[in-house]
């Protein structure tokens, strides 16, 4: 795997990294960072930003601040798990359906494309009906979202190598199948692996805001910054804080790892619209 650091090094690039750093020591340090208890009532209603409460209350008397930084903990960590469970998964499935093929490749593609063809929100809103709106239930949601495209994606990429020459030599050598989907295929598809990772994580930011939004996330008094959008939309024409710091919030978050996901593509040498290598 060949990376060209001068594509990390680009504008685009050192802002998209650096945006993502920043949140991510946000959300690390939350607990030591934050003045208070972001469920506490600790001041009036809707105080504008600025003296003991940087970033003004909300409409129970929540500080605001705390509340942005650790809804930006329950973002990051919703998301990040979600998303390795559905990228570590994806790989697998990926790399074993192009290497088995016939019935396991037949099958899997078929499921794949069955929920491929479902709307987001509406297998959103079932799994959300059927199994509650806990943290478990949530990672998991993250992760049958994104599994399909995870697996699609690798699976393109794995059938380039399963017929290549280490790939039979690694059969002669009696390797078993799982040693050669592990050891020899999945290796080469590492590319792909790093930058679909990248791609799904601010797909996922995105997907956990709008649950929260629409009320399918997670639940008051839990700080999350979809549900404040949600909570601070009626109060938009006096308090329009309320709305703009998550927004922003969320924004930024997504804007960085966009940024960085092409410029982890670019460095090696891949497409990141397309998932493959060269742009082909």
């Amino acid at each position: 795997m060949r990376i060209d650091t001068f594509a990390l090094r680009r504008p685009a690039a050192v802002v998209g990294l650096a945006l993502v750093a920043v949140h991510l020591v946000l959300a690390l340090f939350s607990p030591w960072i934050a003045p208070f208890d972001p469920t506490e009532l600790v001041g009036g209603r809707i105080e504008p930003p600025g003296g003991e409460f940087l970033l003004g209350t909300d409409a129970l008397g929540r500080d605001y601040l705390s509340r942005l930084l650790h809804g930006g903990r329950m973002a990051l960590f919703v998301t990040f798990t979600g998303v390795v469970a559905a990228v570590l998964a994806g790989s697998l499935l990926g790399v074993a359906a192009a290497y088995f093929g016939g019935t396991l490749d037949d099958v899997l593609m078929r499921l794949c494309d069955v929920k491929l063809a479902l709307p987001g929100i509406f297998t959103v809103s079932l799994f959300i009906t059927g199994f509650g709106e806990s943290f478990g239930v949530l990672v998991t949601l993250v992760g049958l979202v994104y599994l399909p495209g995870v697996i699609r994606i690798v699976r393109a990429q794995a059938l380039t190598q399963a017929g290549l020459g280490y790939v039979k030599a690694a059969q002669l050598r009696g390797e078993s199948a799982l040693s050669v989907i592990v050891r020899e295929i999945l290796p080469n598809t590492l590319d792909v692996v790093y930058v679909e990772f990248a791609i799904r994580m601010s797909h996922a930011v995105l997907l956990l805001s709008t649950m929260s939004y629409l009320g399918l996330g997670l639940s008051p008094p839990t700080p999350d910054w979809g549900l404040m959008v949600s909570e601070g939309v009626g109060q938009l024409a006096f308090a329009p804080w309320l709305v703009l710091f998550p927004a922003a919030f969320i924004s930024s978050l997504v804007i960085g790892l966009n940024f960085g996901a092409e410029a982890l593509a670019n460095a090696l040498g891949m497409d990141a619209s397309r998932g493959h290598v060269g742009g082909t």
